[in-house]
């Protein structure tokens, strides 16, 4: 994900115009692509709520740097537009886990009458940019939005954590919202996948952070969650099983119902 130190931010799909469409493949079997937009699969506790998920990275920003690299203002500064990501020593990738969690966790929410749009189409696009990804949420008037990333610390460090936003000018007024919002996902993804809270940065699970683009640049309430520390081993076996991906993203979808309703 976008690191406050020695992890470059990358990626913009404005530039180059590459949506592109088709996810790359990852570790164990996936569910299908979703839309990048889509209304509610059926009546259900969410019916009427508007939910953006924003699944981390993608799976051309390597291949475009020039792009990626690309400054882009984010409330308080400049930063690169967006970052490759992370990856498990097997060579999973983080934009890989994300996108597949984050349609898994679209399917479960539809399922329960919500209206889910992601950030991006496909796994093989470059972008967009932070500032465009909180933007679709501004836009779609999102009632939440979660950034869904793999963090990459160090290999002895495990567990997982939700970040928060600090005040940033515009998004003043999602900062309270935002905080039930990431507690209602720290617990409901701690009681559901049994991970631990991450024991190298935050407290009791939940971090705060004024530099990254996706939080600074929302009028939306928004959060991100770090799923899990894709350099350890042991989050990195849980991370690459489909099974347990499905353990995340229903877990994720009981965090939003218990915001939302």
């Amino acid at each position: 994900m976008e690191k406050l130190v020695g992890k470059p931010v990358a990626a913009c799909l404005v530039c180059l115009g590459l949506l592109a469409c088709h996810a790359r493949p990852a570790t164990g079997s996936g569910p299908p692509p979703a839309p990048k937009g889509g209304g509610s699969a059926a009546p259900g506790p969410l019916s009427g709520k508007v939910i953006v998920l924003d699944p981390g990275h993608n799976g051309g920003n390597a291949a475009h740097p020039e792009a990626i690299s690309r400054p882009v203002w984010v409330g308080n500064g400049r930063k690169a537009c967006n970052t490759t990501g992370t990856a498990t020593a097997d060579g999973y990738a983080e934009h890989a886990f994300t996108w597949d969690v984050s349609n898994r966790l679209a399917k479960a929410l539809r399922a329960r009458g919500a209206r889910v749009t992601l950030t991006r189409g496909s796994d093989a696009g470059v972008g967009p940019c932070v500032t465009e990804r909180a933007a679709i949420g501004n836009r779609a008037r999102a009632d939440a939005t979660l950034s869904i990333h793999g963090d990459g610390a160090a290999a002895a460090r495990h567990g997982f954590h939700v970040i928060l936003p600090m005040p940033v000018g515009g998004n003043r007024g999602i900062v309270a919202p935002s905080a039930r919002l990431g507690t209602a996902i720290r617990d409901a993804y701690r009681s559901g996948t049994s991970m631990p809270y991450a024991d190298y940065l935050g407290k009791d699970g939940l971090d705060r952070r004024d530099d990254l683009g996706g939080l600074n640049m929302s009028t939306v309430p928004a959060v991100f969650i770090e799923c899990g520390n894709m350099k350890n081993p042991g989050d990195a076996a849980k991370m690459s099983s489909a099974a347990f991906r499905q353990i995340m993203a229903e877990s994720l979808a009981e965090g939003f119902e218990d915001y939302l309703r």
